[in-house]
Formats: C-alpha cells, structure tokens, sequence
C-alpha cells in the first residue's frame, strides 16, 4: 500500500540518520569523559576504546528511543508542513490510521530496545566495573610507568623506575619513598624485582640505600644494602566485589525481589514501555501550524521527552527508597502516559477542541468529524 510504504521510507530515512548523529554525540562525550577518567587513573588508557565502546553499548537503549521519537515527529511534522497530511485526510485516512504503519515500522526497533535494556545493559555495566576493579587492584609495581612518578594504591608509597622488563617483574633505578605514621623513609636501589611468599608480594631490591626519618623529632639514619626486602601487598587475589543491581542480571532481579533490585527491573522494563508511548505520542505531537515553525514542535516533543525519562529516574529512586511500589509506579506512569496519549489521539483524530464541546445558547454541542 502507498501510504504504508511511503511513510515507512520517510521513517527509515529520518531514523537511521537521528541515530548515526546521536551515536556520534555520544561517542565524543563518552570518550572525553573516559579519558579523563585515564588521566585519573580509575581507566587502564590501553583500554579506553574498550570502556567508551562499552558505555556507548550501554547507552544504545535512551539513544534508540529517541532516534525513533524524533524520527516519528520530523517525519509527520513535515507532511503536515507541506500539506500532505490534508491530502492523506482528504483520501479518507484519518490521524488513527497511521499508527498501524508507525508500530509496523517500530516493532523491530521496540525490540531491539527491550533486548538491551534487559539483557545488554546489565552485562555492559558489569564489564566496566569489572575492568575498572581490575585496573584499581593491580599490585603497586604494575601500576608502575617508567620515567614516571607513580603513587601507591593506598596512597603512602611514591615508586619510580628508570626502566622495566617486559613482565614487569624487575625494574633499574629504583626509587621508593613512603611513610609510616610519622616515620618517613627514601629508598633507592640499582635493581628490584617481585617475588611471591605464599599470597604475600614482596619487591625485592638491590645494592641500594635507604633514608630514615622521624618527622617528630628530625633524627635520620642512613642504610646501605645490598639486598632489602619491602612488602608491596599481603593478598594478590583479586576480591570478588559485589555486584549492585545495575550489574545484575534481569532473572536475578526477578529471583531476589529486593527494594533495589525492584528499582532497577522496574527501569529496565519501564524503557520498553517508554519507547511504546513515545510512538503514540509523537502522533500526538506532530501536528504542526505552519505560522509557528516546525522547531517549536520539535523543541516541545524533546521536553516531553526529557520529562518522561526524568519521571523514570524518580520512580527508580522511589521504588529503591520504599515510598512506592513498583507496579504500582509503573501503572501510574506508564499507563497514565499510555492513557493521555490515546485520549490526546482520539481529540485529534475525532478533530475534537472546547468550542464544538462546549454548549452554545443552551444547545448540545456539535460533533465534528
């Protein structure tokens, strides 16, 4: 049919190119914001590609809601600009006749959407957080870079190597300086390298010296070594961190029904259904008058927008904090927004407004059709 396939080319169009500039938007941010996070040190640099393609991944369902939201608005908002929504009207196809075309081109992306936001989104967060606890647990020598400065995981040590091996077992010019309670000491060293005593790391140095300070009282005390022996850390094992509900995976939510878990399944669900309504009320919002602008619907449909995801937000924390419940919540908001958009369909479909429902002189009101 005609009218199918026209207004699902205009939407293909109009949707792939939405998401291609989002996506690139995106992309900058998140790269900014994760090289900052590198220079901080929370971000191994050699895997900023990996952690910006990740949140990126984990972005992809707000990214995809809205490439169709502003798809489905441009796309309609431009037939009524150019008069060719009176043409369609004018052949008998009235405003609830396109939201057959509109869900036939959505379904695929709705579920796309509902696979990333209950499957895809969780297993991203939980790759991030697991390559920045890894970055943060490495030993104090791997945290090492040559030629620089580098301060400790605890923050009492300040290392410094000249060079290293490729295993980053053992360094040359080793420079170490630490402080313990009001006892400081500087120790250098020709060479170190790291061995292991049962689950204990030890840096092993030699044919160097070491500065002894009381910060209390001034007195130092200078030692030269040939071999010295420096507890680096007492555990290598890597701890199993717990996994929050952002980590969790979706059956695992359903499984343990806690107040958090509860906030979180009721977000992940609750983008699904934000993406339905959306459709239904960019139909709503289309509707352009050529004396205002096209910008001014486009303006108005992105607030719309940023409401509703700000509502969602809320309900989480809410849900999470006990005040209300999840379904209830989410019968409020999303069937409420499912409830105004139809009902906002209807009046515009029926060509309904206050002065044909409104009695005149004692009159029934007038039906328009």
């Amino acid at each position: 049919m005609l009218f199918h396939s026209s207004l699902r080319k205009d939407l293909a169009r109009n949707f792939g190119a939405t998401l291609v500039i989002l996506v690139t938007i995106v992309m900058t941010i998140i790269l900014i914001r994760t090289l900052g996070q590198a220079s901080r040190g929370s971000v191994n640099p050699s895997e900023v590609m990996l952690v910006m393609g990740l949140s990126v991944l984990g972005q992809m369902t707000t990214i995809a809601t809205l490439s169709l939201f502003i798809a489905c608005v441009a796309t309609l908002s431009r037939m009524y600009g150019e008069s060719e929504m009176v043409i369609w009207f004018a052949s008998g196809q009235g405003l609830a006749n396109f939201v057959q075309p509109l869900l036939r081109f959505a379904w695929p992306i709705l579920l796309v959407i509902a696979l990333l936001s209950l499957f895809v989104l969780p297993w991203s967060h939980q790759q991030i957080q697991d390559l920045k606890q890894r970055y943060e647990k490495r030993n104090d020598v791997e945290r090492i870079a040559p030629g620089q400065f580098q301060e400790s995981a605890g923050g009492n040590r300040v290392f410094f190597i000249d060079k290293d091996s490729p295993g980053q077992r053992w360094g040359t010019n080793v420079f170490v300086s630490s402080r313990d309670g009001r006892l400081e000491s500087v120790t250098t060293a020709s060479q170190g390298r790291v061995e292991f005593v049962g689950t204990d790391r030890f840096l092993y140095l030699e044919n160097g010296q070491q500065w002894l300070t009381q910060l209390d009282t001034g007195e130092t005390r200078l030692t030269q070594f040939e071999r010295y022996q420096l507890l680096i850390d007492t555990d290598n094992a890597l701890p199993g961190a717990a996994v929050n509900s952002r980590q969790s995976a979706t059956w695992q939510l359903i499984q343990q029904p806690t107040a958090a878990n509860q906030a979180e399944l009721a977000w992940r669900t609750g983008l699904l259904f934000t993406a339905i309504n959306m459709v239904l009320l960019a139909l709503a919002l289309s509707a352009v008058n050529p004396r205002v602008g096209r910008s001014y619907h486009l303006s108005l449909a992105l607030f719309v927008f940023v409401a509703y995801y700000n509502l969602l937000t809320v309900g989480q924390n809410w849900i999470s904090t006990g005040r209300v419940g999840a379904g209830a919540f989410m019968l409020m908001l999303h069937g409420g927004v499912f409830l105004l958009a139809v009902l906002w369909l209807t009046i515009r479909h029926m060509n309904w407004s206050w002065r044909t429902l409104m009695p005149v002189n004692g009159r029934a009101p007038r039906s328009s059709t």
